[in-house]
């Protein structure tokens, strides 16, 4: 369900460039075979990695205005550019990125796995616009020559207490829309893993895998081409109403940032901003005088990774059944588009936004963390998980442990850390996750000109140009454009 948060209030409460496996038969051709035999020819990383590098332009077309400014240049924020742009080529817009590229964070720090909507309450937004989105995704990718591979995703139940979840999950995919969902008997898990061991299992043919990364920035290549401006390390630091001197009435929102580079003060002008800033979400809607609930917490995920010789363990994703009684999915086993294969995560708080390893720290978020009521509430009542979780993240025999309940033959020796990912969590001051797309928009002249994309939850890559849509359709029907 969306929740918008209303102007008066301001306040919470109101590869292959294509499937080049169908059809897969799993038990003669991993996903890691494939991938390898298809990434020769694969997206042009010369291509896309080095577009968007850090770059500020005092003097371009646009004199430093434009209609409409986008506030973050991740999967989210680049997504919704360009819709915008194509649904409005007349007009001027800009992305703001503080990072040297686009894509940095949560869009360049995730498993990769395109979602297929089995998880999400029947009728709900989530489970609409990830249906949605999956097949947007797909067409995207072929019509761009975006690697991308469907090696499928079994969630299994290996105890006989998971068996009316899994079913119950079924059911649920099946009302979603979700295509050729079936359940499968221990005989039927070994033919498509036959290293995976399982009482039951629901198999999702077209659920994929991807680099989030190379999808941000190919949608900021497009939205460029469209005549589209994306204004790297650009970090924003204030919004306020336009002096009205010269141009100052027609662009009336003022934004100011901060760099690294030789300028230390910039500044844009525009009409209309709409902030999609995932991590800092709360602190964005904070600066031009909103709610800072729902209250961003970082929680990181540390994932181990399969060594080279070890990846043909799995074929495709295996997934734990959720657990209602733990606030995250578990672990679970994901292969990488480039052949790796990553295992976990857990989810422990992270003390630092963007603080990718165990030992990053900044007082600043973690203060901002620890003082939230809602985070006390929420660890107080997974005091227990949280223990275990922070363990894991230590003990790598621990979360194989885990991990070996799906693949026994999975050793300690098999398996070296491997990457993190921190997740921007939306909390209320109960301690309940957010998991509502949540719009915000403030009053007076400077706050009803400003859209904030408060949460936009998981999975926003995989319905990344669904959302995008829809908040395309939130920004016409806010600014009447």
């Amino acid at each position: 369900m969306l929740r918008d948060i209303g102007k008066s209030r301001c306040a919470t409460r109101d590869c292959t460039r294509r499937n080049m496996a169908a059809p897969m038969k799993f038990a003669r051709l991993s996903c890691q075979t494939q991938i390898k035999s298809f990434c020769a020819f694969s997206y042009s990383k010369k291509n896309l990695n080095g577009i968007h590098k850090a770059r500020f332009i005092h003097n371009d077309q646009n004199g430093g205005e434009y209609d409409v400014a986008v506030i973050g240049g991740g999967i989210v924020g680049m997504a919704t550019a360009r819709e915008m742009k194509v649904r409005h080529p007349n007009l001027s817009f800009i992305v703001l990125e503080k990072e040297k590229e686009i894509s940095h964070h949560q869009s360049g720090h995730n498993s990769g796995v395109i979602h297929a909507g089995i998880y999400y309450t029947p009728g709900s937004l989530k489970a609409k616009l990830c249906v949605q989105g999956v097949e947007l995704l797909y067409d995207y990718c072929d019509k761009n020559n975006i690697s991308y591979n469907k090696c499928g995703k079994l969630i299994v139940a290996v105890e006989k207490e998971e068996i009316p979840r899994l079913e119950g999950l079924l059911e649920r995919g099946n009302q979603n829309g979700v295509k050729d969902l079936r359940m499968l008997g221990p005989k039927e898990i070994k033919e498509i893993e036959p290293n995976c061991e399982g009482l039951k299992a629901v198999h999702s043919p077209h659920t994929g895998i991807i680099d989030y990364k190379v999808v941000t920035q190919s949608y900021g290549q497009t939205f460029e081409k469209l005549g589209g401006h994306v204004y790297t390390d650009f970090e924003v630091t204030d919004f306020s109403v336009t002096k009205e001197s010269g141009h100052g009435i027609d662009y009336p929102v003022t934004i100011r940032g901060s760099g690294e580079g030789k300028a230390s003060s910039r500044e844009v002008k525009c009409k209309y901003v709409v902030t999609c800033g995932g991590l800092f979400s709360d602190r964005l809607a904070e600066l031009s005088g909103c709610n800072r609930e729902p209250r961003i917490v970082p929680f990181r995920g540390d994932y181990l990774l399969l060594k080279p010789e070890k990846t043909n363990l799995v074929n495709g994703n295996i997934y734990p059944v959720p657990n209602p009684l733990f606030p995250f999915l578990g672990v679970h086993f994901t292969p990488r588009i480039n052949g790796d294969v990553w295992l976990g995560p857990n989810a422990v708080l992270a003390f630092k936004r963007e603080g990718y390893r165990l030992t990053d720290f900044s007082a600043t978020d973690a203060k901002d963390a620890v003082s939230f009521r809602g985070l006390r509430k929420l660890a107080m009542r997974n005091l227990g998980f949280g223990i275990k979780e922070m363990y894991r993240g230590f003990n790598i025999a621990a979360q194989v442990k885990l991990l070996q309940r799906y693949v026994p033959s999975l050793k300690v020796s098999d398996v070296t850390r491997g990457p993190s990912g921190v997740r921007a969590q939306a909390l209320d001051q109960d301690g309940n996750l957010v998991d509502d797309f949540v719009f915000d928009v403030g009053v007076g002249e400077l706050g009803s000109r400003i859209l904030h994309v408060r949460n936009a939850p998981s999975p926003a890559a995989t319905s990344s140009l669904a959302i995008a849509k829809m908040v395309a359709d939130k920004v016409e029907n806010t600014f009447h454009l």
